[in-house]
């Protein structure tokens, strides 16, 4: 093996854990109040990431920028900084600008190791350079062009308080000896009345002449055709198709996560439950938006990435695979092997192995410092609230970034620590802690919406740097007393529920024998359905036996 075929081995192993993520978008003219919304869980075992900052700056003429692998923590090089950068918190800017994304892989010869750039470099240097969604896509396509894109195929989400876009891009490594490619890529607007989803799996088809807003690559036809990929007219070209087909892996494992989201909102979409499931080669494709039967809002998209297919036909209940208390999660692999023959898991949009979630709210009708709010949590989706994190903030609150604690340093002081000490607590016996949980996060998630409209009063009344600093303040305060209440959960789930019985509680206090013990504890059993399957498996195994 060669030193160019060991690093793409490598690359590909790095980006086969991180091809796990989902992302959600709403228009404008499709959510509940004129923003523009979108979401990004960003999934990875091992992957401990907090809420990063860049502040605003100006750069003096001849200043380099360091780039450093966002997955591998690898340094790569230097590039050119640009004159002037804007204040960046977590994946949001000061302009309100908001980028994700989902690594759909695409043809493994396409992914150019001598590229300079991987997918979350470019994400943070776009936010640092653009202040639109259109001004993002030109900035991220100049710079691949002029260093190299080292990652797999990715789908990026654009979004600013205007405008939604999705654009896919890969490397051109296959074609570097005959040519000075170096990617190709397509952005498409979603229009404001639609809703649009992308989760590991390419999503765009044909795009010329389809009555889009569209841009592409000039070679994005072309390179597909010098390559012996492509023979038809550029009008009938599909991205996807061409250089990520859809197999069953990236309908049922990824697509499927697009499909739950339209569901919630959209009708008639058991019209795509063959394309989802993907068993059927010649399934009517899904389309890549949808324009919902009714607004949705934040709340809403909070709760869709939570989503375990919940009332569909992928839901995860009603199997072993769940344990006793029927957790809504699987381990990975995603795939397993029984007797010479392959079988799957069901991949939901939440997921354990989920580093941090957001959804971002972009408002054109409000102050740009107001408008934007990063609604963050620093774990599993389901398993945690999301604190309001304005865009203007110049700080992150020190739960999502807390010095000392990393992937191998326990703090309670993190957020993403005691998140997941609670949330590793509760996915065994899921059924019996969960409620628990549920309620703390829903009170805490309701009580931030209530109280949006007042802080964004006051902080209309502030100018400037008052303005800034109220909110900077504001952000962290939230995340403060929100690792506070987590705290006191953990050490509650552990009290309550030790030892695999309940202990009994009135008015949210744990109950006392009027000698001051504890008072008599429940000891659930199986449920019900679960004790029928033991016994079907085990017979008469276990059968205690007339006396």
């Amino acid at each position: 093996m060669n030193k160019r075929q060991t690093a793409l081995c490598a690359l590909l192993a790095v980006a086969a854990g991180a091809m796990a993520c989902t992302n959600l978008i709403v228009g404008k003219k499709a959510s509940a109040d004129g923003s523009v919304i979108c979401s990004y869980s960003a999934d990875d075992y091992g992957m401990f990431q907090g809420l990063c900052h860049y502040p605003a700056a100006l750069h003096a003429k001849g200043d380099r920028r360091r780039i450093v692998n966002w997955d591998t923590n690898e340094y790569a090089g230097d590039i050119a900084e640009a004159a002037e950068t804007y204040n960046v918190i977590g994946n949001i800017n000061e302009w309100q600008l908001t980028i994700g994304e989902t690594t759909f892989g695409g043809r493994e010869e396409m992914v150019d190791t001598t590229g300079l750039l991987d997918y979350g470099s470019l994400i943070y240097l776009a936010l640092q350079r653009a202040n639109t969604a259109r001004e993002a896509i030109r900035v991220m396509t100049q710079l691949v062009e002029q260093y190299g894109y080292n990652s797999e195929g990715e789908t990026f989400t654009l979004c600013d308080p205007n405008e939604a876009w999705i654009m896919e891009m890969m490397g051109c490594a296959s074609d570097r000896k005959r040519s000075k490619e170096r990617t190709v890529w397509v952005a498409i607007r979603i229009p404001d009345d639609a809703i649009c989803g992308h989760a590991n799996q390419s999503r765009i088809s044909r795009f010329m002449g389809q009555g889009y807003e569209e841009m592409h690559s000039k070679n994005v036809v072309s390179f597909a055709r010098k390559m012996g990929w492509y023979q038809g007219s550029d009008e009938d070209f599909s991205f996807c198709n061409t250089y990520a087909y859809p197999d069953f892996s990236g309908r049922r494992i990824c697509d499927a996560r697009v499909w739950t989201f339209f569901n919630r909102f959209a009708d008639g979409m058991d019209r795509y439950l063959p394309w989802a499931e993907g068993r059927q080669k010649d399934a009517e494709p899904m389309p890549l938006w949808v324009r919902p039967c009714r607004k949705v809002s934040v709340a809403d998209v909070e709760t869709a990435m939570r989503d375990h297919y919940e009332n569909t036909p992928f839901a995860l209940d009603g199997d072993i695979g769940g344990g006793i208390w029927q957790m809504p999660y699987r381990p990975t692999p995603l795939y397993y092997n029984v007797d010479g023959r392959k079988y799957f898991n069901e991949r939901p949009i939440s997921t354990q192995q989920a580093g941090f979630v957001y959804v971002s709210q972009m408002r054109s009708f409000m102050p740009r410092e107001v408008g934007g709010v990063l609604w963050f949590a620093n774990d599993d989706g389901n398993m945690a609230p999301f604190t309001p994190v304005y865009c203007c903030a110049t700080s992150a609150p020190q739960p999502y970034n807390t010095p000392g604690a990393d992937a191998l340093n326990f703090s309670a002081d993190n957020a993403y620590w005691v998140q997941n000490w609670v949330s590793n607590m509760v996915y065994p016996r899921y059924s019996l802690l969960f409620p628990s949980l549920q309620q703390v996060r829903d009170s805490l998630d309701r009580s931030y919406f209530a109280a949006q409209k007042e802080v964004e009063d006051r902080a209309m009344t502030l100018q400037g740097a008052a303005r800034v600093s109220f909110l900077t303040a504001y952000s962290a305060e939230k995340a403060n007393q929100m690792l506070a209440r987590w705290n006191r959960l953990a050490r509650y789930l552990i009290v309550r529920y030790n030892d695999m019985v309940v202990k009994p509680e009135q008015g949210g206090r744990l109950l006392r024998t009027p000698a001051g013990l504890g008072a008599r504890v429940v000891r659930p059993g199986y449920p019900e359905p679960y004790a029928r399957e033991l016994i079907r498996q085990t017979g008469d195994k276990f059968l205690v036996p007339v006396e």
